[in-house]
């Protein structure tokens, strides 16, 4: 029997061999169509992949990616995007594909992107043409993956993409609010890729190719398969106390599995719950996971151990595909939002090392960073100048999940590689990271100095308490790439939620805004940060609210638009909401740290609120909030108070949305949390 490759054996991504079908070339645009694929002189396709976004062919698009990246392996695929998914007749489209289905629910989780944290429907989608809703079920992965079942019964079903990866285990769902199954299960799926899974999935194509479906790809790793039981040459490490039974019952060596708590048992034990999300979350370093196993039922769910990170070349190679860099023409010119949002944006690297608990992207993307070329973001930056319709000298970004981790990483590859730590920079940045921005700085500078590029901006998120190790960085960024506003995450200022979160505490914030305001004044420009704060965090009390509500009224903000937390699935501060109970720390039965979960309807409400303390109809619920909490003092029209005990006519009613003013306040949007990267949004300063 096969094992699991050591870290630094990984096979490189584009070392095989292509497949026959290579000599029909490069298609213009991967075909949606029968007639599209008679053009290319193709009888069928080897690969089919089903996507809840609409199909755009740019890097920025899940979908793209694995398609070019299938082509160039020498495969023929087709794209069935946003299908009608009622009816397994949509999903014969492209005829039988010779190997498999891929399929994705896309970019977002499909119940993130269907419904606000308050469970109300979203009647808008970024990813479908002209922003219609209503272009993707429920749960589109299953859905898919069911209805592609139905069309052709043999053909083999793969899952991908950040609704399965995020979903790969049992998992609470907070729309039905219950652990639900691993999608697996219930897509009737063959096999599930997770994380950034091109080498997963070059690996499973040629071996279908070769083989079919029927194979054992347990060496493969970021794959969740089913088994029937643990075979006999492996050991099980049992989780019932991470933290004291870390190298298993059987030693080391690696043939060793971690089982988790059972579905059934998480179901029904919300402290085996968190136990099963801290587990996960410790075996995710792909230098020293394990695989983990999860019974369901009769059978177990199997995960192999994460993906090994991709090399820069291999990055650059991925990045450098033939992609059209534009909405496929079926679309006929329709305004896809996330497209216009992207079209002039580089990505320069992967995975983030933060490790914020209410965040995916360290669970989808993993902790660490994977960077491209300079060379190869600079000859993007040039072909976005000389091919994307409508470019004016303006690239819109240059980051990825974060601003400013570009080629950050342990100064040793040998602790790396050991290492559990949740976080890189929590409770503080740890001695052993290089946190040089030098390497970036200089890109910025390259950047901004191709012919043709009047400016580079950075709208991904600066992670703060790394920028103020680097005053020449937050110097560039000032003086160059900021237009108006930076973006910025404190998420709260106060240490309790703030522990919850693994944010730094706002000192970390208060010394870049001492940095950014310093850089700004000498350059002479009139810049503003907008801070994010998130409401009904697991960890926040309603005293912790008002203290951030004070702080808000002191800096003189104010929120135009809230959300609240948004309990995404397999994040460590959703099995906080679920359990109420700490995986930060070790998870014993009873003797585990609570966290108090913010629930209520009335109470999420109430956090809201305070973030919208200057908004009248806000006032009648902060001014009862205050009295039940001996804080009525804060009640009045002194500048230290937080809300007045007057009530302008026709307000108080929620809903009417009506919004008091401030003279020299400043209005900025915070964010709910979900899919991890915040979407890019406008900001406004009130006059």
């Amino acid at each position: 029997m096969r094992h699991a490759p050591a870290p630094q054996s990984a096979k490189p991504l584009f070392s095989y061999r292509r497949y026959w079908a290579h000599r029909f070339g490069v298609a213009p645009f991967l075909p949606m169509t029968r007639a599209e694929m008679e053009r290319l002189g193709w009888d069928s396709c080897d690969v089919i992949l089903v996507t809840g976004d609409a199909y755009v062919d740019h890097p920025s698009f899940g979908m793209a990616i694995v398609g070019r990246l299938l082509e160039a392996q020498g495969f023929r695929v087709g794209i069935i995007a946003q299908p009608e998914w009622r009816d397994a007749q949509a999903f014969t489209a492209l005829g039988k594909p010779n190997l498999f289905f891929g399929v994705t629910s896309g970019n977002m989780d499909s119940m993130v992107n269907r419904y606000t944290a308050d469970r109300r429907l979203r009647h808008n989608d970024s990813y479908t043409p002209n922003g219609e809703g209503g272009k993707r079920p429920d749960r589109a992965t299953i859905v898919y993956a069911q209805r592609a079942r139905e069309a052709y019964p043999t053909t083999p079903v793969v899952l991908g993409g950040i609704e399965a990866s995020l979903r790969r285990i049992a998992h609470y769902d907070y729309w039905s609010d219950k652990v639900r199954r691993s999608i697996l299960l219930d897509a009737k799926a063959d096999l599930l890729l997770y994380g950034n899974a091109e080498r997963a999935l070059v690996e499973v194509a040629h071996r279908i190719a070769k083989g079919g479906i029927g194979q054992d790809f347990e060496d493969v790793r970021g794959v969740a398969l089913l088994r029937e039981a643990t075979p006999e040459d492996w050991l099980e490490a049992h989780a019932e106390d991470l933290d004291s039974a870390d190298e298993g019952r059987g030693g080391k060596g690696e043939n060793i599995v971690v089982r988790l708590p059972a579905f059934e048992q998480v179901a029904n034990d919300p402290e085996a719950y968190a136990r099963a999300s801290r587990v996960l979350h410790k075996e995710s370093n792909p230098g020293n996971a394990r695989p983990l196993t999860q019974r369901h039922g009769s059978r177990d769910i199997w995960l192999t151990a994460p993906p090994i990170p991709l090399t820069s070349a291999e990055m650059d190679a991925v990045y450098e595909l033939p992609f059209a860099r534009a909405p496929h023409p079926s679309y006929a010119g329709a305004k896809i939002p996330a497209w216009e949002m992207i079209r002039h944006s580089v990505t320069i690297m992967r995975g983030c090392f933060g490790g914020c608990s209410f965040c995916s992207i360290t669970e989808h993307e993993g902790r660490i960073i994977q960077s491209r070329s300079e060379g190869s973001i600079l000859r993007e930056i040039e072909t976005i100048r000389d091919k994307t319709e409508g470019f004016t000298g303006i690239i819109s970004d240059i980051g990825g999940p974060t601003a400013n981790m570009y080629r950050m990483a342990c100064k040793d590859r040998e602790t790396e590689a050991v290492c559990r730590r949740l976080s890189c920079v929590f409770p503080d940045i740890c001695k052993n990271l290089n946190t040089s921005h030098e390497a970036l700085i200089a890109l910025y500078r390259k950047a901004r100095a191709v012919p043709g590029v009047k400016k580079v901006m950075v709208a991904s998120g600066v992670r703060y308490d790394l920028a103020v190790k680097s005053p020449a960085y937050v110097k560039e960024l000032v003086e160059h790439h900021v237009g108006g506003y930076l973006k910025i995450a404190p998420e709260h200022t106060e240490a309790g939620p703030l522990s919850k979160m693994m944010k730094p505490g706002i000192g970390a914030y208060d010394r870049f805004k001492q940095l950014f305001d310093a850089a700004a004044r000498a350059a002479g420009k009139e810049y503003f940060l907008i801070p994010y704060f998130i409401a009904a965090h697991p960890g926040t009390r309603d005293e912790d609210m008002m203290n951030l509500a004070l702080w808000l009224k002191r800096n003189k903000y104010r929120a135009d638009q809230v959300q609240t937390f948004l309990p995404s699935p397999m994040a460590l501060a959703t099995a906080m909401y679920h359990s109420g109970v700490n995986p930060l720390k070790p998870v014993r039965h009873g003797a585990s740290e609570k966290v108090e979960a913010v629930k209520g309807l009335r109470q999420r409400r109430l956090h809201k609120a305070f973030l919208r303390y200057h908004d009248p109809e806000n006032w009648p619920v902060l001014r009862d909030a205050l009295k039940a909490m001996g804080r009525a003092d804060l009640i009045g029209p002194g500048k230290h108070q937080l809300v007045p005990s007057w009530q302008p006519a026709g307000t108080g009613k929620a809903g009417e949305g009506r919004r008091g003013g401030e003279k020299g306040t400043r209005r900025f949007l915070t964010k709910g949390l979900g899919e991890g990267a915040a979407p890019k949004i406008s900001l406004s300063k009130s006059k």
